[in-house]
Parts: C-alpha cells; structure tokens; sequence
C-alpha cells in the first residue's frame, strides 16, 4: 500500500508561462514598468497587441502561435486588459484551439507584479493569484 505522503508531489511542475492579450502598446507598457520593479523578470513573458485594424482571426492564430511558444508543461496565463474586448475574446477561443491556458482579463500592473512573484505556482493557482492581485491593487483614497 502506498502512502498518502509518497503521491504528494514536493517538486513544482513546469512553470506556466504568461501572456499579455491587449490593445495596442498597453502590453509593452506594463511589461517595461514591472522590468522597472524587477529588473530580472522570473519566467517566460510575452504580450500580443491587437491593433483596431488587425483582423481578429488572424489575431487569434498569432496568439496561438505565442502562447504555444510560451508553454513548456505548464501551460499559459493569458492577461487581457478589458473583459469583453477583441483582445479578449481572443484569449477565450485559445483553448478551442488545445492551447492549455487560463484567461483573467481586468490587467493592471499590481496584477502583473503579483503574477511575476509567484511564478512556481500552477497555471489554475496562478490565475487566482492574478485575480487576487489585481482587486488588491485598487484602492480608494480616505479623503
């Protein structure tokens, strides 16, 4: 009989590697400043702006290409900037296509920043910890 401890896996699987689905610039934006807080960025980071030209289908085989080239076993934390958007419509048609990846929309740079800190986590952990960190970073001033 095997014990409950020997199928517990101590060693992190592949790291998921992370994608940035937005609107035009935004996606280079956030990854400069978040290179601004650290310099040495922990895991695979790529971003895919869509462009009000660009035609959405072929938008969508782009972000497959990219976010295939960013899964090494871990799948792929797609972040897109507005919820209902072309960038992120996009995002929710990759699985359709057998990309393993998880899509949270809403990207902020507290965001990014809580995503790059726990870059070990598993894909479905780390999209909870994007969602986590990107409601954590808004705040209201107590004027």
């Amino acid at each position: 009989m095997t014990s409950a401890s020997a199928l517990r896996q101590d060693t992190p699987g592949p790291a998921a590697g992370i994608l940035l689905l937005t609107h035009e610039e935004i996606g280079r934006a956030l990854i400069g400043a978040a290179q601004h807080v650290l310099p040495r960025l922990p895991c695979q980071l790529d971003t895919l702006e869509v462009g009000s030209n660009d035609d959405p289908n072929a938008m969508l085989a782009a972000a497959a290409r990219a976010a295939r080239a960013l899964d090494h076993g871990g799948g792929v934390l797609v972040l897109s900037d507005l919820y209902g958007s072309t960038p992120c419509n996009i995002a929710n048609k990759l699985t359709s296509l057998g990309v393993r990846a998880r899509c949270v929309s809403g990207l902020n740079l507290p965001m990014l920043l809580r995503v790059l800190n726990y870059p070990d986590k598993p894909l479905d952990e780390l999209a909870e910890v994007a969602a986590s960190g990107g409601r954590g970073g808004i705040c209201i001033d107590k004027v």
